[in-house]
């Protein structure tokens, strides 16, 4: 585990200063119990003799007072860098995650990195502040404390370090229960957390369902679950630990039967034996303790994993030479075929070109592989075979920062920060002139919305965006994509559950958005309002193209795009006619 620290900790150095200083500590503790033996050989004497005590006292009282000044110096020291190195450890979580491939971060990675960020790091900087120093002393004293038996009587020694194995293959066993358990229940806690955390965030459905007060049966099996975990960890962990105090105890009694036995035969002085018992005592009390340490080493070692599997993860491969400059902003997909893990794949040998500032609109159920070719062309992964193009250059040729300067999303779910409407809007491009801003807003009909509201451009919109309503955050995240000036722009069905009023809105904001000749749009729609105005449409149905064409072309054959024309068309009263008029 220490190489495994050294290797991840930004700052190794300090770590291992922080371990020299502690195990000098300890060695200095295990030598001040040495002291016993001389002293107690003067002291014990007929007669007593004091002149042979008193320089050992003195030497036993420097030494009490280099440990306590190192002890001062050492504890403010030890957290002081456990908060640096916390703070650094997550910089470079932080730094990496940075590096990640888009589509990583779903639900679950996401929880998982938060509680990484936060928890797994500052439970491991913890755990080396307080639980580092009570390992160390654990297991260097016995070791100064048994070198110091030897020399008094080799026979007692022997003894002692006849348990060892013993002791370490029981202390060995609970460990790996102990990790186990300790998974286990980090598993029950972070589920509790989980329904807790929507405990919260469900209030309405719950209430409405008559769950607000207890959360519904998510929350109580949760919580069961946790409570039998915890009770059959406890009884895993019984035995073992017992066993551990059992060894420690026989070797003590065996300890002391064999001080007795060569007391009394007249081959250790009383001053040797009284001093053995007393150095024995503190050799197996901090043994003891070790046991009881297991758990907290288990715990830091499965913060440490947590870390490491984060980081382990592979960002995207980055092209030798990449490209700087687009040559073009068409967009092509040339026999691309795409799974997510070991699933099934969710494109399949998908090919279809959308020219330099048209508009294409991609249709299709729900499944049909839509989101994936707008995640793809922003390189959220790569493709398992194919490839897409922007402007005739492979994506993965690209340079990351030039691809995400070119490209602007607007997703069907949109998050704000938790600051002003302003500042997520510049967000997108803080040097924006107040022109350039303006005219944003009132393109994604944003300044309609700040116009109505008494704090204007500085209403604070909450935790992800949660004091806007959603038509509100649609228009927020439009007005990035005009401030952005991207030449391409990605929609994900960004209309699809507002109300009438907030959707005519959106649709007038998206059709200005593909009125620019000079930008690439592709559309995940099915509005009528939104498709009629696509330049070309192509229907996707088990990752595969069904059709493609205009809307007029598609309408006329009176396929997939002309059933989901149909099917709306009756919701929204919109009309097409078979030339494509409206």
């Amino acid at each position: 585990m220490i190489r495994r620290l050294l290797a991840l900790w930004p700052q190794p150095g300090l770590l291992v200063k922080l371990g020299a200083l502690h195990v000098a500590l300890s060695v200095l503790q295990g030598l001040l119990f040495t002291l016993l033996i001389p002293i107690l050989h003067a002291l014990l004497s007929d007669p007593v003799d004091f002149a042979a005590a008193t320089p050992w006292l003195a030497i036993g009282a420097a030494g009490v007072l280099l440990h306590w000044l190192l002890t001062v110096i050492a504890t403010p020291v030890g957290f002081a860098a456990s908060m640096r190195l916390a703070a650094a450890l997550r910089r470079r979580l932080m730094a990496h995650t940075t590096t990640l491939p888009l589509g990583w971060f779903d639900a679950a990675t996401k929880a998982r990195l938060g509680r990484t960020v936060t928890a797994s790091t500052g439970e491991l900087s913890r755990l080396i502040a307080q639980l580092g120093p009570q390992v160390v002393q654990a297991t260097v004293v016995p070791l100064t404390l048994v070198t110091a038996i030897f020399v008094l009587d080799w026979r007692l020694g022997l003894l002692l370090l006849a348990t060892t194995p013993i002791a370490v293959a029981v202390m060995r066993r609970s460990g790996r229960i102990a990790a186990e358990v300790n998974e286990e229940l980090d598993e029950a806690t972070t589920e509790v957390a989980g329904r807790a955390l929507e405990l919260g965030q469900a209030q309405p459905v719950l209430r409405a369902a008559g769950y607000g007060e207890t959360g519904g049966h998510r929350l109580r099996d949760a919580l069961d679950e946790h409570r039998l975990r915890y009770r059959r960890g406890l009884r895993r962990t019984l035995v073992p630990g017992l066993g551990y105090a059992g060894v420690v105890l026989v070797a003590f009694v065996a300890m002391l039967v064999l001080a007795a036995a060569l007391l009394l035969g007249g081959d250790l002085p009383v001053p040797d034996a009284v001093a053995l018992l007393v150095l024995a005592v503190r050799y197996l009390e901090p043994l003891g303790a070790l046991n009881g340490l297991i758990g907290g080493l288990r715990a830091l070692e499965n913060a440490l994993g947590r870390i490491e599997a984060i980081l382990r993860t592979a960002p995207l491969p980055a092209a030798a030479s990449p490209v700087r400059d687009l040559a073009g902003t068409d967009i092509e997909f040339d026999g691309v075929t795409f799974s997510y893990g070991d699933s099934a794949p969710a494109l399949r040998s998908v090919s279809f070109r959308c020219p330099a500032g048209t508009t294409t609109a991609l249709v299709g159920p729900s499944g049909s592989g839509k989101t994936t070719i707008v995640r793809l062309v922003a390189r959220f992964a790569d493709v398992n075979a194919g490839v897409v193009r922007i402007g005739g250059t492979d994506v993965r040729e690209l340079d990351d920062d030039t691809l995400m300067r070119s490209v602007a999303i607007v997703f069907q779910d949109v998050y704000l920060f938790d600051g002003t409407i302003e500042e997520n809007v510049r967000l997108a491009r803080p040097d924006a002139t107040e022109a350039e801003f303006a005219e944003a807003a009132r393109a994604a009909r944003l300044d309609e919305v700040v116009a109505r509201l008494p704090d204007g451009w500085r209403t604070r919109v909450g935790e992800g965006g949660a004091q806007l309503s959603g038509g509100e955050r649609q228009r927020v995240s439009i007005a990035r994509a005009f401030v952005k000036q991207a030449p391409i722009v990605l929609l994900d069905e960004v209309s699809s559950a507002l109300d009438p009023e907030n959707e005519s809105m959106v649709q007038a904001a998206i059709a200005d958005l593909c009125a620019d000749p000079d930008r690439t749009v592709i559309v995940i729609a099915h509005r009528p309002g939104t498709l009629t105005g696509a330049d070309h449409v192509v229907a996707l149905d088990s990752g595969e193209i069904a059709e493609r064409g205009t809307p007029a072309e598609l309408l006329r054959t009176g396929g997939m795009f002309a059933r989901i024309w149909t099917q709306n068309d009756r919701a929204s009263g919109w009309h097409l006619a078979k030339d494509g008029r409206m």
